[in-house]
C-alpha cells in the first residue's frame, strides 16, 4: 500500500519542524520533501510522483466523454481537443485555462473529474489536483487580501513541486469579485514568474454565470426547429464571455483574466432535455449493477421539473437529482 505524500513527508521531517509550521502553510513547508528530492526512486515506490503520471490517451478521454457526458457536443469537442493538444505540447506558451459555464447538473463538475482521472491515476484525490470551492475556502469578503496571498502561495508552492498541477475553482459565480485576479500573473504568457514556470499547469473554472445566455441560444434553436447539435461555439462563446465579464454577481466581474484574454476557452454546457435525463438514469442503473428497467427510467425522468413553464423543454436541475430519485424505486 502506498503512503500519502503528506504522511510520508511527516515521517521524513523532524517533529520540531512540523510543530513550527502553521497548518495552512504545511503543504508549502513539505514541498521540497514531497517532490521526492530525497531518494526519489525509493520515494516513488510508496507515493504518487509527478514524473510518473500516465500518458494521456485521446481514445480513453473520448470514450469517457462519450459514455459519461450527455447532451454536450460542444463541451466534448472543446475538452477533447484542448486537453489532449495541451498535454502533448512539449513547450506550451501559457497554462491551459478552461472556464466551464452552465446550469447545475449539466456536467461541469463531471468534466473536471474526467480530466483529472485521465491525467492522474488518483483523479480528484491526486496530490497534484487541487479543488477550491468559493463558499468553503473564501467565505468572507473582508478577508480578500488574505485569501489572495494564500492563493498565490498555495499555487506557487504546488507548481514548484509539480509543473503539471491541476487547479479547479468551483462556484466562480459565488466568488468575491477581484479575488481571482490574484492569479493573473500565473496565467499569462511568462516563461517564469519569480523563478517558477506555470506553463504546464491547468486551471479550470466552474460557474453558473452565463447560463441564461446559453439557454437563450439553445431555446432559440429549439423554437426554430433546429437540432441542438447544430449549435456551434461561435454562436455562444463571445456573448458568453461578455455576459460573464459584466455579471456583478460573478467572480469574473471585470476580471483581468477575461480583459487580457487569458481564458483559452469559455465552454458552454447546454441545458439538458428529457432524453438526456434518461441517459443519465440508465448509466446510474448500470453503475449500481441493476438491469435497465425502461419503465423506471421513464418514471424517474417524468418526476423532474422542466422549463420554460409552457414548453417544458429543459430540466431545471439537469441530471443532478436523478440519482437520489432512483433510490425510491430500489428501496429495500
Amino acid at each position: 500500500m502506498k503512503l500519502s505524500r503528506a504522511a510520508l513527508g511527516l515521517l521524513l521531517l523532524a517533529p520540531s519542524v512540523v510543530q513550527a509550521v502553521e497548518p495552512i502553510s504545511l503543504g508549502l513547508a513539505l514541498a521540497g520533501v514531497l517532490t521526492g528530492y530525497i531518494y526519489p526512486r525509493l520515494y516513488c515506490l510508496f507515493a504518487e510522483c509527478c514524473g510518473q503520471k500516465r500518458s494521456l490517451s485521446r481514445e480513453a478521454l473520448q470514450k469517457d466523454l462519450d459514455n459519461k457526458l450527455f447532451g454536450q457536443h460542444l463541451a466534448k469537442k472543446i475538452i477533447l481537443n484542448a486537453v489532449f493538444g495541451f498535454i502533448n505540447n512539449p513547450k506550451p506558451k501559457k497554462p491551459l485555462t478552461l472556464s466551464l459555464h452552465g446550469w447545475t447538473g449539466t456536467g461541469k463538475n463531471f468534466v473536471s473529474k474526467i480530466i483529472a482521472e485521465n491525467i492522474y491515476e488518483g483523479g480528484l484525490n491526486s496530490d497534484y489536483v487541487h479543488l477550491f470551492v468559493a463558499t468553503l475556502h473564501f467565505p468572507h469578503a473582508s478577508n480578500i487580501t488574505l485569501y489572495k496571498d494564500q492563493l498565490q502561495l498555495w499555487i506557487r508552492g504546488n507548481v514548484s513541486a509539480c509543473a503539471r498541477s491541476i487547479f479547479i475553482f468551483d462556484e466562480m459565480d459565488k466568488m468575491h469579485a477581484g479575488l481571482i485576479d490574484a492569479i493573473k500573473p500565473f496565467l499569462d504568457y511568462y516563461d517564469l514568474v519569480d523563478g517558477v514556470s506555470y506553463q504546464k499547469a491547468i486551471f479550470i473554472f466552474l460557474s453558473n454565470a452565463g447560463a441564461e445566455r446559453i439557454t437563450d441560444v439553445a431555446l432559440d434553436f429549439w423554437r426554430s426547429g433546429k437540432q441542438r447539435e447544430d449549435i456551434r461555439l461561435k454562436d455562444i462563446e463571445h456573448a458568453l464571455s461578455v455576459s460573464v465579464f459584466n455579471n456583478k454577481n460573478s467572480g469574473f466581474w471585470h476580471s483581468s483574466l477575461i480583459d487580457r484574454n487569458l481564458i483559452d476557452y469559455f465552454v458552454p454546457f447546454l441545458p439538458l432535455e428529457y432524453k438526456h435525463l434518461k441517459m443519465c438514469i440508465r448509466v446510474e442503473m448500470q453503475s449500481r449493477g441493476y438491469d435497465i428497467d425502461e419503465d423506471i427510467v421513464s418514471r424517474v425522468a417524468e418526476e423532474m421539473t422542466f422549463f420554460p413553464k409552457e414548453e417544458r423543454v429543459f430540466s431545471d436541475k439537469g441530471c443532478k437529482t436523478v440519482f437520489t430519485k432512483l433510490d425510491y424505486y430500489y428501496d429495500d
